[in-house]
């Protein structure tokens, strides 16, 4: 893919409201990344600079170009309010008429949904490990039973009893 990414960041380098980069995440990026939520790698955000979205479409350079032609343009957000719709104007006129803090505490509030919706998420799949794990170790269990029970013995007097009769015809 970096290839492909290369090449799409040199198509649009000279583009006055198109920004197509690259981030080190495992280097000087890696606070960046982290306030962006990039968790594996390569990841694509696009969008409003302060509200990025995951980009979820081809990783080749055709799927790259079509997306960034029709989708990296300038878009509604306070910066670009003739851009939006009358609800997404209300919302941005009902955000700025907020104090600051009431503002920062109505952000706090959602990221913490977002924080509690990650941490169910994680709590969940560690349960389901520890049940896989379980769950494993007692098919393990009941395999190993099986075998010390006789079944290879058994089988082979099977097979050498089929042997046997085809021998006698």
């Amino acid at each position: 893919m970096k290839p492909d990414w290369d090449k799409l960041m040199d198509a649009f380098a000279d583009s006055p409201t198109q920004l197509v980069g690259d981030v080190d995440c495992t280097a000087e990026g890696k606070p960046l990344c982290e306030q962006f939520g990039v968790k594996g790698y390569p990841s694509i955000k696009w969008g409003d600079p302060s509200d990025l979205q995951d980009y979820q479409g081809g990783r080749d350079y055709a799927a790259l170009e079509m997306f960034a032609k029709e989708n990296l343009k300038p878009v509604c957000s306070p910066a670009n309010v003739d851009l939006c719709d009358d609800a997404k104007k209300a919302d941005i006129q009902k955000y700025q008429a907020m104090a600051a803090t009431d503002l920062q505490s109505a952000i706090a509030a959602e990221e913490k949904k977002l924080e509690d919706a990650e941490k169910g998420f994680k709590d969940k799949v560690q349960e389901l490990q520890e049940l896989y794990q379980k769950l494993n170790a007692e098919k393990d269990e009941t395999v190993a039973a099986v075998k010390a029970s006789g079944l290879g013995l058994m089988k082979s007097v099977q097979a050498a009893a089929g042997k046997e009769t085809k021998d006698e015809l």
